[in-house]
């Protein structure tokens, strides 16, 4: 990447830290990040076996608040904000009148009246206007992404360093709830959130901008004895799909919807508040789905990438990959694709065009993680 291009990118609050480690940096989203600190595969299985530390400061952050603020917000997601209780967390989605996802997003309950919604970081200005231009008047809504850094720390031993850290007891804090306002010896008021987009227990920490820096050093010191590694992109993805997580923009789209896209599980058609999009996905439920999201694994070697298209036995196409890789922890090439409804049963066999070869695969859950560690208990 050339230096007038990185000139024009939008910068992390760590970019100098980059910078005076030499560390080599892409253009992700219009954002300088790192795609790895050392090597891709060492990152990865540091997160599996130890634990991993991310910079993720470029996501979106925007507060609503308001006397009506779950209700109308409920109007707007396709997950039941009224199930949520205060301190918890929830997985969501925003869809347009088609159904088609405009992103996927993380809700932060703090109050009745206070929310934090956190888009993916290309997604932040188009999110943030979607909401003003459905905007009831007692509603404010603040884009406050340049308030806060984020800091993923990821893996088995996540708990055990952050706990060197604080008084609190982290082990009280489930899987999708946050602690609001935790202290790290004088870096105040950062936000705990066992949330995460790697498949492992962790952590989500949302600090503010100017000390994201200090809180990178300590966790890197408290984290020195259990094996913490700096993480880039690169390890965040082959991750996450090993996770078999959805990653926007490649699962979901505006042309893509929640169902298709493999997230069904936060699209509540019925729920009391009607949300945009709903009866088109209501549609798709009760007619049937045409296409579907599933995972494959190559037989043959070669790794697929997005956007290669999936073949029949007579050579039709029936789908497309939406994301591939060479998996570190099983040893072989997986991905995830979108494809016809009727070809779409498991253990059939697909093939894949990659380059100027069609390769053999096999139609998959994307449970990969969970065979792992059956297989663990198996020896």
């Amino acid at each position: 990447m050339s230096e007038e291009t990185e000139k024009l990118l939008s910068k992390t609050p760590l970019y100098d830290y980059y910078k005076r480690k030499a560390v080599k940096l892409i253009d992700f989203g219009g954002w300088a990040l790192p795609i790895q600190f050392t090597k891709l595969a060492e990152e990865h299985q540091a997160v599996r076996e130890h634990a991993g530390m991310f910079d993720v400061s470029h996501m979106g952050e925007i507060m609503v608040q308001g006397e009506q603020v779950a209700d109308w917000l409920n109007k707007l997601v396709t997950n039941d904000v009224q199930a949520m209780k205060v301190n918890q967390a929830q997985y969501n989605t925003m869809t347009n009148e088609a159904g088609g996802t405009l992103d996927d997003l993380l809700l932060f309950k703090f109050s009745d009246t206070r929310f934090l919604v956190t888009p993916n970081a290309a997604n932040t200005e188009k999110i943030y206007k979607w909401m003003e231009s459905h905007k009831e008047k007692s509603i404010t809504i603040e884009n406050v992404s340049n308030s806060y850094g984020l800091i993923a720390l990821q893996g088995p031993k996540a708990e055990r360093i952050l706990t060197t850290m604080t008084q609190t007891d982290l082990s009280i804090l489930k899987s999708y709830s946050f602690f609001p306002s935790e202290k790290f010896g004088d870096i105040e008021d950062v936000i705990v959130a066992r949330t995460g987009y790697t498949g492992e227990d962790g952590f989500e920490l949302y600090v503010s901008w100017h000390q994201t820096q200090q809180l990178w050093d300590k966790l890197l010191k408290a984290g020195a004895y259990h094996g913490l590694k700096e993480c880039g992109l690169g390890a965040r993805d082959t991750l996450r799909l090993e996770a078999g997580m959805s990653l926007y923009g490649h699962e979901l789209t505006e042309e893509i919807s929640p169902l298709e896209g493999g997230v069904g599980f936060a699209v509540k058609v019925d729920k009391k508040d009607t949300f945009i999009g709903q009866e088109a996905l209501r549609n798709q439920k009760k007619i049937g789905l045409k296409r579907v999201s599933r995972g494959f694994e190559l037989i043959e070697k070669g790794i697929a990438r997005n956007n290669y298209p999936v073949l029949n036995s007579e050579g039709e196409i029936i789908g497309t990959v939406t994301s591939g890789t060479q998996s570190p922890t099983l040893g072989k090439s997986i991905g995830m694709m979108l494809i016809d409804k009727e070809h779409a049963a498991f253990d059939h066999k697909i093939w894949i065009q990659v380059r100027k070869k069609q390769l053999e695969a096999r139609i998959t859950k994307k449970d990969w993680l969970k065979n792992r560690e059956k297989k663990k208990e198996g020896m």
